[in-house]
């Protein structure tokens, strides 16, 4: 399958994996982790460049500051955007490509609360540069659609999570595979800093100092159980020691494979859908 994301970024098949906190490590990803404290951004920068790496994920942030060193060395960059704004200024300042992140999505999805099912077509009117799709992608179903929707690929997050080489404990993986669509919340909204978990006991516990406090939270109300916890998650498979991102599509992941075995039977079954269900729906109207 070629679509424009594919043929940027040279790669076999429109499917990116998402940068994830303690999970994107080398057997999974090569990826840098966020901290507390302001990164590194040069030094990982010149790693990348060190490294031979040729494409780039960037998010949260403006990255219009590091973009020249990255095109001179030739690294095509593709922004996380989480509304078509954010997407028109990552078009602005010379992103080759975004990846649109829809309110389903684990992890930040932005103060929009717009679902994919919007969001995307609507990045599709106002965009000249190739975008992804984010946020509730998981299965054939999902690449199908996010290319009716303008899409050039998909990008997945928790999806790749739950399979064989995620470096993460396996209490996480199964944690996942348990989950239903409903067993994700919000947390964090009155800071502005939304984000979508996996509900536990320590979401429960931030949950519940956020309606005590109301406005008056505080990001140190609830740092105990947000900050610097995904090494116990993570590493340790405490799955109560705090909260961890998790997308809605929880309710669609029901094994662990390989990611080999999950990228082939996606692009088979998506071979399949639009095959013998697309067109057999032309068909069917054809004869009407």
């Amino acid at each position: 399958m070629k679509t424009k994301i594919t043929e940027m970024f040279g790669i076999e098949h429109p499917i990116i994996q998402g940068g994830m906190h303690y999970v994107g490590f080398a057997e999974l990803a090569a990826a840098f982790l966020p901290t507390v404290s302001s990164p590194d951004y040069p030094g990982y920068i010149s790693a990348i460049i060190d490294g031979g790496i040729t494409v780039v994920e960037t998010a949260g942030r403006n990255p219009e500051a590091h973009l020249p060193r990255l095109k001179d060395a030739g690294i095509k960059v593709i922004h996380k955007c989480t509304s078509v704004r954010h997407s028109l200024k990552a078009e602005a300042i010379g992103c080759d490509a975004v990846s649109v992140d829809g309110f389903e999505c684990g992890g930040h999805p932005g103060e929009d609360d717009i679902p994919n099912m919007i969001l995307l077509p609507r990045a599709a009117e106002e965009l000249k540069i190739p975008f992804v799709a984010s946020g509730g992608m998981a299965d054939a179903r999902s690449l199908v659609a996010a290319l009716a929707m303008g899409a050039e690929g998909m990008n997945m997050g928790t999806r790749f999570i739950a399979t064989k080489e995620a470096p993460v404990h396996e209490n996480v993986k199964q944690a996942i595979v348990a989950a239903s669509e409903l067993d994700t919340r919000l947390v964090m909204r009155g800071l502005r800093n939304t984000e979508r978990v996996l509900n536990n006991a320590a979401t429960e516990r931030v949950m519940a100092i956020e309606r005590e406090r109301g406005s008056n939270i505080k990001f140190e109300d609830i740092m105990a159980d947000v900050a610097g916890v995904y090494p116990k998650v993570m590493i340790e498979g405490d799955m109560d020691i705090g909260v961890w991102s998790c997308g809605m599509v929880a309710g669609l992941i029901h094994d662990i494979p390989t990611c080999k075995e999950l990228i082939d039977r996606i692009m088979s079954e998506a071979d399949q859908l639009i095959r013998a269900r697309l067109q057999g729906l032309l068909a069917g109207c054809s004869g009407v």
